[in-house]
């Protein structure tokens, strides 16, 4: 918990001081002008159309799950899609949120392994739908992105995700090989833990080699009876991502600008590519200042400062505020869930 306080804590330093350098140097007589004509319905607007993003989310990964078989409640599920934004706001790359919905579907009864498609699942998803959008992104900025600077940043993060997506590709087609690599690995670390450990690691081992195979027939059914299922899932992958594509567009109106969808659009999916970059937990400063940056193309200097801490807002702060609020009501459930199951074994035992 103490390394969870320090990246929560971090993020928001990072984050805070970031937004407040771009408003600083952007900041002048029509920064204020803007601030007062702000139109509040179009932010509030943004808001809802936040909220209701989260529940795409959760029809996304209930329909993944019941392509493999799985059924779980909308409510249930939309629950910890909203809690694991709390967790990957403050991990690098989002990593923490990853781990926290195959954790929370592998307590509702879904195998890890198959928790791991679905969650995986979703990622490619994104992934797919996102580096398609590139070259439409790289023609609406194609002279912004001369700048070799840029050119090395997304080429970095191109990079990291090919290989991630390689490897994930490589575990789904060859499952025998994962498992000889996985064994070569624990053997290499085994001396090192002791020969007391050998049965627990004997034991992990196990585990690891049955989730591999759970992971490898549920990206079979994707493919073979869960199709209906995996349609699904990029239908509502478009339409997650559309809205929140929109959330920027709805902020310039509020702000009384009027800017063109399809560069708000590509902005954002510039953006995506730059904030893989596991530099900080849940992307700040990277995702600030990368923002300042691309939205200064078409965003007026004078609210360029508003305009990125209005999106900040929404898009992070907004998931660590609701997150963190759903995350202990989630925390509060399983103590009553273990005091009840508790009182009932003391019952029985009596």
């Amino acid at each position: 918990m103490g390394r969870y306080k320090k990246w929560f804590i971090g993020s928001l330093l990072i984050s805070a001081i970031s937004i407040a350098l771009v408003t600083c140097l952007t900041y002048n007589s029509e920064t204020i002008e803007a601030l007062r004509e702000i139109r509040l319905e179009y932010i509030l607007g943004a808001v809802l159309l936040h909220a209701f993003s989260y529940l795409i989310w959760g029809l996304r990964i209930r329909a993944l799950c019941k392509a493999l078989g799985h059924r779980i409640g909308i409510l249930k599920v939309t629950e910890i899609v909203i809690s694991s934004t709390f967790v990957a706001g403050i991990t690098p790359s989002s990593a923490g949120g990853e781990f926290l919905r195959v954790h929370s579907l592998n307590r509702n009864r879904i195998p890890t392994g198959r928790a791991t498609a679905i969650v995986v699942g979703e990622r490619l998803l994104d992934a797919i739908f996102i580096f398609s959008s590139l070259p439409f992104a790289f023609y609406i900025f194609g002279d912004v992105l001369s700048d070799y600077k840029f050119d090395a940043v997304f080429l970095t993060a191109n990079l990291l995700v090919f290989v991630i997506f390689v490897l994930v590709i490589y575990g789904v087609w060859k499952p025998q090989k994962m498992k000889h690599i996985t064994r070569r690995i624990s053997g290499k670390l085994a001396p090192f833990f002791g020969k007391k450990t050998d049965t627990a690691i004997s034991h992990l081992m196990e585990q690891i080699y049955r989730e591999i195979d759970h992971f490898h027939d549920s990206v079979r059914i994707f493919f073979s009876e869960g199709k209906k299922g995996l349609l699904w899932g990029i239908f509502y992958t478009f339409i997650f991502w559309t809205l929140e594509f929109t959330l920027l567009v709805l902020v310039l109106m509020g702000l009384s600008n009027t800017p063109s969808i399809l560069t708000a659009f590509a902005a954002q999916v510039l953006l995506a590519i730059i904030m893989i970059i596991p530099a900080t937990p849940g992307a700040s400063g990277v995702a600030e200042l990368g923002a300042a940056s691309i939205f200064s193309v078409f965003v007026d200097s004078s609210v360029l400062g508003i305009t990125v801490l209005a999106w900040r807002a929404l898009t992070y702060h907004m998931n660590l505020f609701i997150g963190g609020i759903i995350s202990l009501k989630m925390i509060k459930d399983a103590d009553l869930i273990s005091k009840i199951n508790g009182d009932c074994l003391t019952r029985n035992s009596e």
